[in-house]
């Protein structure tokens, strides 16, 4: 078992552990100013409600959507409204088009009525009115095999085949981080670089061929196909029990040229029609898609609001704390990630209820058009910070504390990532001891990858990401139709925000900025 020590409200029982705090880095943090944070986060706590406006109110948030927008001006206001300062949608760059659904309809006619689960895939078109066609099954493991469809797709519907039909699971669908997987994390050890690269692994190699050479044949099956005059497409990235999986279905850019309708399935629904269509009986497919482009404004937005410092010499030093704002459509993003974003709002909450003074500016950051490739943190940091093609730092490099990322679900958190830095793991660990009986113990020099923080740490700054329960976010509910408000537990976004503004309110009051990892190397093109 892991080692614990209980966090106890009373500032006086709270106050055992100034000594211990004192020592990480000079920390000037209050233990009764902890206590207030951590009552009023689980006493009063607004994060659910928080949850509700992001999620069931503002809808689903693609990048560029209305959703998006609306949210983004409802954060900005809330952040204004619970007394935080410079509150400002923030444009970060150009993205490209918006795209909204305005209506979306699915049903198999023939050889009997069935409504079908699905949804129109991202950035494609509407089918211009009501469709009631016959479907065609459009197989192909090579190229060659694409000749046997032409001149027989016109005015089809066109299903193409499930990659990966769904099986039975003999496992449950959530679970916690056991004691002995947190262990293995925090015994992770960094590896010494190597003298001499790595031989390729050759299996990886060949997967990767693979991956490329299915992305290439479905990229001409799609050409094929719109260049048949086929009239839609149904397919499916997976999933299991009504839940599928929500991608792109064309770029966003604006010049972008133009794909068929299409409906992203769950797969259920979508090998019932392979099947019947196979053994020759007659189906027909009713649908109907009216999806909005919105190519007046292509840039992209954050939301910024901040907690200015108090310390003549550091209130320029800025801490961060952020989550991603956007998600998919199919569902309104409640944990990917409108929890993160709830638990990074709840923890500004609780540092203005509680009556913080930070020595440094702390502030907050709601990134846009994350999904599609952490395009808004990475241009904020390319705006602000650095530019991790040159590595040209900005004045402001030099001033930023640390930042701490929220995107790995709705789960409790159970420790940190610190991203490979060793400095950093000894000042979190001595952070978390008081919320050990909560579950948060772990640190791990590990990454996780495939969020903000990244952006941070690709300019040498300290960004870090929280460790969380997975749940059931990987098997149900990240980039699904099932991504909504019943999927956020509340005790553990309440747990979540207390152990954020902790960390956040100590990281403001140190004597020092946390400790930085060496600066990348940008190889020139004679390095490369």
């Amino acid at each position: 078992m892991l080692n614990t020590f209980r966090f106890l409200v009373l500032a006086g029982s709270l106050a055992a552990t100034a000594p211990a705090l004192a020592q990480t880095g000079g920390t000037k943090a209050d233990p009764a100013m902890l206590a207030k944070i951590k009552d009023e986060g689980l006493n009063r706590s607004k994060v659910m409600e928080t949850a509700f406006y992001l999620t069931d109110v503002s809808g689903p948030r693609l990048a560029g959507s209305e959703g998006l927008a609306r949210a983004n001006e409802w954060s900005r206001k809330q952040l204004t409204d619970w007394g935080l300062t410079k509150a400002n949608i923030e444009p970060w760059g150009t993205f490209g088009r918006g795209w909204n659904i305005d209506k979306s309809y699915l049903a198999m006619t023939a050889p009997y009525y069935h409504a079908l689960i699905g949804a129109p895939k991202a950035w494609t078109p509407g089918t211009d009115g009501a469709l009631k066609k016959r479907v065609m099954v459009v197989k192909a493991a090579s190229e060659a095999d694409l000749d046997k469809y032409k001149g027989q797709l016109r005015d089809k519907i066109v299903l193409l085949d499930v990659a990966n039909p769904p099986k039975p699971s003999f496992e449950p669908d959530a679970r916690r981080h056991t004691d002995e997987a947190l262990q293995k994390m925090a015994d992770f050890k960094l590896e010494a670089p190597a003298a001499t690269p790595k031989p390729a692994d050759p299996k990886a190699e060949e997967q990767l061929k693979n991956r490329r050479a299915q992305f290439a044949l479905r990229t001409k099956m799609l050409d094929m196909v719109q260049a048949e005059g086929a009239a839609a497409i149904l397919s499916s990235r997976g999933g299991s029990d009504g839940t599928f999986f929500t991608s792109n279905g064309a770029p966003y850019a604006a010049d972008a040229k133009s794909v068929l309708p299409e409906i992203e399935m769950a797969p259920e629904d979508l090998l019932r029609l392979i099947r019947l269509a196979d053994a020759g009986l007659p189906v027909e497919v009713e649908m109907e898609t009216r999806t909005r482009f919105q190519d007046k404004d292509l840039q992209g937005y954050n939301v910024v609001a901040e907690i200015a410092g108090t310390d003549r010499k550091l209130k320029s030093e800025v801490v961060m704390l952020g989550a991603h704002l956007d998600s998919w459509h199919a569902a309104t993003g409640a944990t990917d990630n409108a929890a993160g974003v709830a638990v990074m709002m709840e923890a500004m909450r609780l540092l203005k209820a509680a009556g913080v003074q930070p020595r440094r500016t702390i502030r907050i950051a709601l990134w846009g058009e994350e999904e599609q490739g952490l395009f808004g943190s990475r241009g904020y940091v390319k705006n602000h910070f650095a530019d991790p093609a040159t590595m040209k730092l900005l004045p402001d490099h030099e001033k930023l504390a640390a930042y701490f990322n929220l995107d790995n679900g709705a789960g409790k958190i159970r420790g940190i990532y610190a991203q490979g830095n060793e400095a950093a793991a000894p000042i979190f660990a001595d952070w978390l001891k008081p919320f050990a009986d909560m579950g948060a113990t772990t640190v791990t020099l590990r990454n996780t990858g495939g969020t903000d923080h990244l952006a941070f740490d690709a300019v040498g700054l300290p960004g870090f990401q929280f460790i969380q329960d997975p749940l059931d976010y990987g098997t149900r509910t990240h980039h699904t139709n099932m991504d909504t408000y019943e999927r956020l537990p509340a005790d553990d976004l309440k747990q979540a925000a207390v152990v954020v503004a902790s960390f956040v309110y100590q990281a403001a009051m140190r004597d020092a900025k946390l400790p930085r990892k060496p600066l990348p190397v940008v190889k020139t093109v004679g390095q490369l």
